[in-house]
């Protein structure tokens, strides 16, 4: 029979054990997948780490937000025309880098009544970073953001969805994290295959991720994205869903 300050410690060590179980699977995943990978591990204890953060919207009504990352890119304003076409609302985590090198799209994007989020200054990958490196990259993306479309983001989606410690500080700055229920993963497949996947998944107040840009490339091909955003709002109409900004759909504004 240990004596209890044994137990103690025994529980302490098996905590530790299983901290860095978790910190080991997270370095297993960048490395096979990139950052896009971390979600899995991180996700499953992310609130308790990191801060609360959005992943879906009210389930009570049927509608779904449409959110593109990485942009804006010189095919957003083809992905403009799509959304007026068919009447969709949206909202779009722009880049600071790509806000400034295109401050024209930046601007068509609002001045079309899309929301507009915070997705960083130069989408580098936040994990192993510090809390003042995060500020600095969510503080210059307001300001350039805010310069180019007139609105300060209230939202902020952190690059390929990695959630870490300094992320905290995103909360100082009025911003809301917003994750999603639906990866589109347009970055790596077809149209046809993105839409199967989006429209599988699809449920009440999801929030599904698409791509207008591809991290900080010029002229991305996103070929994909645009064929499949045509064919995803007809097929998800006709399903009964509305679509809707984040806010609306969490009901934030």
């Amino acid at each position: 029979m240990l004596p209890k300050c044994h137990y103690v410690r025994l529980k302490v060590r098996a905590r530790r054990c299983a901290n860095m179980r978790r910190m080991t699977e997270v370095g297993r995943a960048s490395r096979r997948d990139g950052a896009a990978g971390l979600m899995g591990p991180i996700r499953a204890c992310s609130v308790a780490l990191f801060g609360p953060a959005v992943y879906r919207g009210l389930t009570g009504k049927p509608s779904v937000a449409l959110t593109f990352d990485d942009g804006p890119s010189e095919s957003t304003p083809r992905l403009l025309e799509t959304l007026a076409r068919h009447g969709a609302a949206a909202t779009f985590f722009m880049t600071g880098a790509n806000a400034a090198r295109l401050p024209g799209v930046a601007c068509a994007v609002r001045s079309a009544g899309h929301e507009i989020g915070n997705h960083s200054y130069s989408h580098s990958a936040f994990c192993f970073r510090s809390a003042g490196f995060i500020r600095a990259e969510l503080e210059q993306a307001q300001r350039v953001i805010a310069l180019t479309t007139g609105v300060e983001p209230r939202l902020f989606r952190p690059p390929f969805g990695t959630r870490w410690f300094g992320s905290r500080v995103a909360r100082r700055l009025n911003l809301t994290e917003v994750l999603w229920t639906v990866m589109g993963r347009d970055w790596r497949l077809n149209a046809g295959q993105v839409v199967a996947r989006v429209v599988a998944r699809a449920a009440a107040g999801g929030i599904v991720c698409l791509h207008d840009g591809r991290e900080l490339n010029p002229n991305p091909d996103i070929r994909a994205t645009l064929e499949a955003v045509d064919r995803l709002i007809p097929l998800l109409r006709d399903r009964g869903f509305q679509f809707e900004t984040v806010s609306q759909l969490c009901l934030m504004n």
